[in-house]
């Protein structure tokens, strides 16, 4: 029963949805159902003060050949969460100020920037020119070194982990250390086959507290590390972890170019989206200047 209507109130035939009004209203049922033949535009299933949802709606959302319990079950719910709807909808009505129930207007300023959206990203589609040189970019670094100060410290380093059962570690411990083309290329082929992680590039700066989320150390002066060391070696139960720091940048200094250089090539893109449409605000706005398209009246 929902609110005092038995569950015996709602079926559904392939014909439509059939109501038994005696059994939705318990009291008085059967005459509103006389009502509603004679009245068939009034043929409701439910009120909220003088708010009706009617039967055609209601069979909007049960599927032809749902088996009756189903549609029963369906149909109580969508009754039962049309009225909580309307309820809340009715008080929002009472109790809201006039300017917060300004739906219209609002509506119409969200439907506008929809429109102009969507304008705005056609007509990037088709001007814009993502392409940006390297020239511009070191252009922007130049003229704009003030904003680009680390945040973190970062490093250029090489990052192995390996089992501590694996083979030749001692040798391991020799050539993460070594600079001679030889034994780096020793390295890396010992670590195809033997390394659990591995990160060979030492010639792009990377985070270093990323770094030391896969190393188990923890540093108190993170900066004096770096400052006074080149070696990271740790281990835990299982593996071993070995470091060598090529370079470092320490936070709040100035940020290497190569570091920040796809942010600064966002950046220009982004810029280049916005000049897109200023200019096209501009000449929409000079063309119908000159066909006299508006005018500014005076007070």
């Amino acid at each position: 029963m929902i609110g005092g209507w038995h569950k015996e109130a709602i079926v559904y035939d392939p014909k439509g949805l059939l109501l038994a009004v005696c059994l939705l209203f318990p009291f008085g049922g059967c005459q509103l159902a006389d009502r509603f033949k004679e009245e068939p535009e009034k043929d409701a299933v439910a009120r909220v003060h003088d708010e009706f949802l009617y039967r055609d709606e209601l069979s909007t959302i049960i599927t032809p050949g749902l088996p009756a319990k189903d549609s029963i079950q369906l149909a109580k719910s969508y009754i039962e969460s049309w009225i909580r709807n309307r309820l809340v909808l009715d008080k929002a009505e009472a109790n809201l100020a006039e300017e917060l129930k300004d739906v219209d207007r609002k509506l119409e300023q969200y439907r506008n920037s929809l429109i102009r959206y969507s304008y705005e990203r056609e007509i990037i589609r088709q001007n814009l020119d993502t392409t940006v040189s390297k020239s511009e970019i070191e252009q922007y670094y130049n003229d704009n070194k003030a904003n680009f100060q680390l945040r973190d410290n970062i490093v250029k380093a090489l990052y192995v982990k390996v089992k501590k059962n694996a083979p030749k570690v001692n040798q391991v411990r020799v050539w993460y250390k070594s600079n001679t083309a030889k034994e780096r290329k020793l390295l890396e082929e010992y670590c195809n086959k033997f390394a659990t992680d591995f990160m060979p590039d030492d010639t792009t700066w990377h985070s270093f507290d990323e770094l030391l989320k896969k190393i188990p150390v923890r540093f108190f002066d993170k900066e004096s590390y770096l400052r006074n060391n080149s070696t990271i070696e740790a281990e835990d139960s299982t593996d071993l972890y070995f470091v060598k720091i090529k370079d470092y940048k320490i936070r709040e200094s100035q940020s290497p170019l190569s570091f920040v250089e796809e942010d600064i090539r966002a950046l220009i893109v982004n810029k280049k989206k916005l000049d897109v449409i200023r200019d096209m605000e501009k000449s929409i706005y000079d063309e119908a200047l000159k066909k006299n398209e508006f005018e500014i009246f005076g007070n």
